[in-house]
């Protein structure tokens, strides 16, 4: 329960509750009968490692959206420094209070003490602030920083309502006098009573308690329904928006303009493909106007020429005579076009013939051509930069000559042909001396690889025997890390012991301390003087609790150091020698692949 609560805005009345967990039942008061405080249990569970890590996503996603100052990633939250950590938490009190400024000197004194004003439930002790970043430390700082973010949340939240339902104040000056403070201490004694009884929620108290305040603020209900239909429409209309912003109209009418261009695009070239069809079309027109013209005009001369045989036909006159010495010269002009139809007949056998055999002919050429083309071509002479032409064209086209150039270029090709063959023998013959000297060397290499093999295996053996001893020596040091693991777990399991055994103490402390203070209310009755020495036994005994505690904290806390020290020697001493045996062995490597 919040002591200390601003007056309500009206409107949606939000009203703090206590948040429990738990069954039901009777709760011990945290008040004592000298007003001290009880030492409060965290229930949250801050050695979970999940739930440490979604605390530190949300102090993250805290720190970026509210514009920390810094630079400071996710990675770096796991274990973050002293200096780190006080500078979130300036960063994060900031929110509270935009004027506050850490002070440079003990903020190790001054965090908790900070947290201790703001009434944090649980505690920070001081020397967990030398050590933030440590395993056993950082989980109780990060959940002090969580809970402060949640006091800052809820700042917020009530700073907006103060905002939101100022309309309701703005007509009235309503102060918090005694009507109001009477209504709500009498409202925190009752809610606070049944929390102690075990009960989780008090919805008949708070509706009693909204009835006395709306009845004392005067909140006109007609004005609450219709602001409430208000934000139920401005409510649907800012889910409409959001729902046409995730859509993104804009993208959606950039892919139909999109579109639109491309159906413009296929338009335009059925339109240039229809225009370039109808110019085909009308060319064709015109070809077959002009046609027409022309076969009319020849149309009209045949039929004038007809006209003029037909009247020929009819005025021309024919002899007896006449009819048999055509009928004659026709006779003869047919023998003779059969005599020369022969002779015609015979002239195309024998040139089919004769160009039948030239085709075998050129067919038997152009083989032996394309085979000596092939060979050339094998033998790297053609084309003319080929590597063995040296400049001259061996190619033979059968096309490009007349039969005397041929025959020139026949002579001209078979000479330098026998020229490139002698110094082709003379090339092989140098070859073949360079042969048996690079047989003789190669005998000799193989001689040497035989050496080197013989020697190679040699520093194989030393490498495995290096691999062996290294094995060896890796096995030891996981021997020894496990001793090391082993005995800080029972450095730790000896730490929590003996925390058990100081919180064992602690607690029968402190019911002695009660024992005997209720024995002092008892004794105060009789005597002074017995009063004064029960009061000094008290203090000694308090003292001497909190002073044992105290010394077996900083016992504690040395023990801790000295083992991680020593931990953190052992290790770096192993890791020296493994990387010395490293070394060793790339030596060993490199000399081997040298030789």
């Amino acid at each position: 329960m919040e002591r200390n609560m601003k007056q309500p805005s009206f409107g949606k009345l939000n009203i703090p509750k206590p948040q429990t967990s738990g069954a039901s039942m009777p709760r011990n008061s945290t008040m004592s009968g000298f007003g001290g405080t009880e030492k409060i249990k965290d229930t949250r569970p801050l050695h979970d490692k999940a739930y440490v890590q979604q605390c530190i996503r949300q102090l993250h996603e805290f720190l970026t959206e509210h514009g920390y100052p810094g630079i400071l990633s996710a990675k770096t939250l796991q274990s973050p420094s002293t200096k780190e950590f006080v500078k979130v938490f300036e960063f994060v009190y900031r929110q509270l209070d935009p004027t506050f400024e850490m002070p440079n000197l003990k903020v190790e004194e001054e965090v908790p003490a900070m947290l201790k004003a703001l009434r944090y439930p649980f505690v920070l002790s001081k020397s967990s602030m030398y050590s933030v970043g440590a395993p056993h430390t950082w989980p109780q700082a990060l959940g002090a920083l969580m809970w402060l973010i949640e006091q800052v949340k809820s700042n917020w939240c009530l700073s907006k309502q103060g905002l939101l339902f100022s309309d309701f104040c703005e007509d009235t000056d309503i102060e918090e006098g005694a009507e109001y403070n009477q209504l709500l201490l009498d409202y925190n004694a009752e809610t606070y009573s049944r929390f102690m009884q075990g009960e989780d929620t008090f919805d008949d108290v708070d509706e009693l308690f909204f009835n006395k305040l709306k009845k004392l603020y005067n909140v006109d209900e007609a004005l609450l329904a219709s602001m409430e239909e208000k934000y139920r429409i401005l409510s649907d209309e800012v889910e409409q928006l959001e729902k046409e912003s995730r859509t993104d109209r804009l993208m959606t009418k950039r892919e139909e303009k999109l579109q639109l261009q491309a159906d413009l695009k296929k338009l335009q070239s059925f339109k240039s493909s229809l225009e370039s069809h109808k110019a085909n079309l009308e060319n064709r027109d015109s070809e077959l106007r002009d046609e027409l013209e022309t076969t009319g005009s020849q149309l009209e001369t045949l039929k004038h020429q007809q006209n003029k045989l037909q009247h020929l036909l009819q005025n021309q006159k024919f002899t007896p005579a006449d009819v048999e010495r055509i009928n004659r010269e026709k006779r003869e002009l047919q023998q003779t076009i059969s005599s020369l139809s022969k002779s015609l007949e015979e002239a195309e056998q024998h040139k089919w013939n004769e160009e039948i055999a030239l085709a075998k002919v050129n067919e038997k050429a152009a083989l032996k051509v394309a085979e000596y083309n092939k060979l050339a071509r094998k033998l790297k002479l053609i084309p003319l930069s080929a590597e063995n032409a040296g400049g001259h064209d061996f190619e033979i086209r059968p096309c490009e000559y007349g039969p005397g150039s041929m025959v020139q270029n026949k002579t001209q090709r078979q000479m330098l042909l026998r020229k490139l063959v002698s110094d082709v023998e003379e090339e092989n013959s140098r070859l073949a001396n360079m042969k048996l000297s690079l047989e003789e060397s190669c005998e000799q290499v193989n001689s040497n690889i035989l050496d080197k093999s013989n020697d190679l295996k040699h520093l194989r053996e030393q490498i495995r025997k290096l691999d062996e001893l290294l094995d060896f020596n890796m096995q030891e040091l996981a021997k020894e890390e496990q001793e090391w693991l082993a005995e800080e777990e029972s450095v730790e399991n000896h730490r929590k012991l003996l925390e058990k055994k100081v919180n064992f103490g602690y607690d029968e402390s402190v019911q002695q301390l009660k024992a005997a203070q209720q024995q002092y209310h008892l004794v105060l009755q009789e005597t002074n003087e017995e009063r004064r020495t029960v009061a000094n036994n008290l203090a000694s005994i308090f003292t001497t609790a909190t002073n044992h505690l105290s010394i077996t904290e900083k016992c504690l806390e040395d023990l801790h150091v000295r083992v991680k020290r020593i931990c953190s020697k052992a290790v770096e001493e192993d890791e020296a020698a493994v990387e010395k045996l490293r070394e060793t062995l790339k030596n060993f490597r490199s000399k081997a692949n040298s030789l």
